[in-house]
C-alpha cells in the first residue's frame, strides 16, 4: 500500500522558491514542486498567471482576516481543496453523463 506515496518522484517534492509581489512588497515562497504546479493549473483555470492569482489570494485574506499567519500552508490547502473540487466535478460530469 505505501509503495504508491514511497515510490513518488523526489523530484516533486523538491522546494523551489519563487519570488513574486504581494501588495506591492517583494516576497519569496518556498513551496515543494508539485504545489506549484497545481498552483499553475488552478491559476490557468481561473485565467490568470500565477503570480496574479497569488496576489489576488493574499489580498482577498487580508480583507477577509486582516492577516495572514501562514501563507504558504495556505496556498498548500488551496491544493488540496482544488483537487477535491476537480474529483467532484467528474463525478458530477460522470453521474450527468449516464
Amino acid at each position: 500500500m505505501c509503495h504508491f506515496f514511497a515510490s513518488q518522484d523526489p523530484d516533486s517534492y523538491a522546494f523551489e522558491t519563487r519570488s513574486l509581489r504581494l501588495n506591492g512588497q517583494s516576497t519569496s515562497i518556498r513551496l515543494e514542486k508539485i504545489f506549484w504546479q497545481r498552483l499553475e493549473t488552478v491559476a490557468e483555470q481561473m485565467g490568470l498567471k500565477l503570480p496574479r492569482f497569488i496576489s489576488s489570494v493574499h489580498q482577498e485574506i487580508l480583507l477577509l482576516r486582516g492577516d495572514v499567519p501562514n501563507f504558504t500552508s495556505h496556498l498548500r490547502c488551496i491544493c488540496i481543496v482544488a483537487q477535491e473540487g476537480d474529483r467532484l466535478n467528474r463525478r458530477e460530469d460522470a453521474r450527468r453523463a449516464a
